[in-house]
């Protein structure tokens, strides 16, 4: 199951009220068979411009970061119940960014280009094609050439 972020705003309200749409949350990712990795608290901000939701404007909110596992065929769904609830102010889902690690030595960089073992693998890769190109094969399944030779 890949990791997703989702960081959800929720409307201005008690505490209570706060761990119970939470709850909600956190079950509509439990129904999916999904797990939850950590859940942050980004505390209460102001919104970077006024946010209207379920008929009401909304200037600040309470932010929060939660970090789950799920299938992929089951984010539509959760989407649509967290959008369906009334405390939710906005929400999104993201496939979790996982860096790609590659070696990179400072002396193969400062090597002239056609020095450097990856552009000399291209030009072999090149010279290859080129080889294989020029090559003509009687494919038509005649026993003879029918054009000029």
């Amino acid at each position: 199951m890949p990791t997703y972020e989702m960081p959800l705003f929720l409307r201005i309200m008690k505490k209570p009220d706060v761990v119970a749409t939470l709850k909600r949350t956190s079950e509509t990712i439990f129904k999916t068979g999904g797990f939850i990795r950590k859940m942050e608290n980004w505390g209460t901000k102001d919104l970077p411009y006024k946010m209207s939701a379920n008929g009401q404007v909304h200037r600040q909110a309470n932010r929060f970061f939660i970090c789950f596992d799920a299938p992929s065929n089951s984010i539509d769904y959760i989407l649509d119940e967290c959008k369906r609830d009334i405390d939710v102010v906005k929400l999104l889902i993201f496939k979790q960014f996982v860096p790609v690690k590659k070696e990179c030595t400072f002396q193969e960089e400062m090597l002239p280009p056609a020095y450097r073992p990856s552009v000399q693998k291209l030009i072999e890769q090149a010279n290859k094609q080129k080889k294989d190109k020029n090559k003509f094969q009687y494919n038509s399944g005649l026993d003879y050439y029918p054009f000029k030779k």
